[in-house]
C-alpha cells in the first residue's frame, strides 16, 4: 500500500494516551439482524462511552498533546460529536475549549456541550460557516485551531478502532464505514489495509451528503452548494484535499445510500440489536438493505459510530416506541 498521512506505530502508541474507557469496546457478532440481511453482521460499538461516540479518540489524543506541550486553549468546529469530545478531554486536562456550531445543529449535542464546560459559539449556518467562524477566532486569539480530519491526531484516534477490529474479528471480510469528514473512514481504512489487506474497505455515506464520495470516485475535490440528510454528523460540503489523498489510498469503494435505508437501519438496529442509534451509525447497515446481493454470503462489521440523537426526532423517524401490555 502506498503511504498515507498516517502511522502504524503512531496509532498504536495513541492507545496509551487514550483513556480506556473509550477503548476495547464491545465487539460482537449480532445474528438478529442476519435473516433481514442476507449476511454475517457484526457490530463494533463505539457508544457505550461518556460522549456516546468515537470522537473522543482523536481528541484525547489532542488534549494530550497540547497539554503536554502546556498549550491551555482550543477551538473546533462541530457538528456536535466532536465538540463533545473535545469539551470532554479537556475538561480532564485543564484546557480552555471553545466550539463553533450552527444553531440548527442537534439540541441534545449542543445541550451536552454546554454540560462539559466549553465554551459554545453558535453561527447562523451549516457546518463550514462554523468551520470557518472556528478558524477565524483561532486567528484571531492565538490559539489551536483543531480540524477535524485535517489534524493527523483525530484520524490515528479514530485508526484505534482498526487495530482492535484486526486484532480480535475472525474471517471478516467487509468492513462498512461512515464517510463525512473522513477521519473515521481514512483512519479504520489505514490500519485495515496495512494489517489485513485482503478486507474490503467500503465508505458509505447518504445521497444528500455526497461530497466526499464524488470526490473519491472523480479522484479530485468535489464540493456542493447544500445538503439534505438527516445524518447530520456527515454532512460536509467540502471535502479538505489531503484526507481525500489518504481516502484514495484506502477505501475499495464509496456508496451513497437514501434517507429512506438509513431510516429503515436505525430502526432494524433498535428492534434486532436494541440499539438508539444516531443516523450516521445506520449507514452500514442502510447499504447491505440496498445491495443485499453484494453481501451474500458475506461477513460485514459495521461501525456504530455515535448514538447522539434528539429523542423526538428519533421517534419521528423511526415510530413511537411499542406499547408492551401485560
Amino acid at each position: 500500500m502506498q503511504e498515507t498521512r498516517l502511522d502504524t506505530a503512531r496509532i498504536r502508541a495513541a492507545r496509551r494516551v487514550i483513556d480506556p474507557i473509550f477503548l476495547d469496546t464491545p465487539l460482537y457478532r449480532c445474528e438478529a439482524l442476519e435473516p433481514d440481511l442476507g449476511c454475517t453482521v457484526s457490530i463494533k460499538l463505539e457508544t457505550a462511552n461518556p460522549v456516546r461516540s468515537f470522537k473522543a479518540r482523536g481528541t484525547e489524543v489532542v488534549a494530550s498533546r497540547l497539554a503536554d506541550h502546556g498549550s491551555r486553549a482550543v477551538v473546533c468546529a462541530s457538528a456536535g460529536n466532536l465538540g463533545q469530545a473535545l469539551a470532554w478531554s479537556g475538561r480532564g486536562r485543564g484546557l480552555d475549549v471553545t466550539v463553533v456550531a450552527s444553531r440548527f445543529a442537534t439540541v441534545t449535542k449542543l445541550d451536552r456541550i454546554r454540560a462539559l464546560g466549553a465554551g459554545l459559539e453558535l453561527v447562523d449556518g451549516d457546518h463550514e460557516m462554523a468551520r470557518e467562524r472556528a478558524a477565524a477566532i483561532a486567528r484571531y486569539d492565538g490559539i489551536r485551531l483543531l480540524e477535524d480530519s485535517l489534524d493527523i491526531e483525530t484520524c490515528e484516534g479514530a485508526a484505534t478502532i482498526g487495530l482492535e477490529l484486526v486484532d480480535t474479528v475472525p474471517s471478516f471480510d467487509t468492513v462498512l464505514i461512515a464517510l463525512g469528514g473522513g477521519a473515521l473512514a481514512t483512519g479504520v481504512g489505514h490500519v485495515v489495509k496495512s494489517l489485513a489487506p485482503d478486507v474490503e474497505v467500503i465508505c458509505v455515506q447518504p445521497l444528500g451528503a455526497p461530497a466526499m464520495t464524488h470526490s473519491w470516485r472523480r479522484r479530485r475535490v468535489v464540493t456542493t452548494d447544500s445538503t439534505d440528510t438527516i445524518a447530520d454528523g456527515v454532512a460536509g460540503r467540502f471535502p479538505i484535499p489531503a484526507v481525500l489523498d489518504d481516502l484514495l489510498l484506502v477505501a475499495d469503494d464509496a456508496v451513497l445510500v437514501q434517507e429512506a435505508s438509513i431510516i429503515a437501519g436505525m430502526r432494524m438496529l433498535l428492534d434486532r440489536a436494541g440499539l438508539v442509534v444516531e443516523p450516521s451509525s445506520a449507514l452500514g447497515i442502510a447499504a447491505i438493505l440496498e445491495d443485499r446481493e453484494r453481501f451474500a454470503g458475506r461477513h460485514a462489521v459495521t461501525i456504530v459510530c455515535g448514538s447522539n440523537v434528539d429523542v423526538d426526532a428519533y421517534h419521528r423517524w423511526v415510530g413511537a416506541p411499542p406499547t408492551h401490555r401485560s
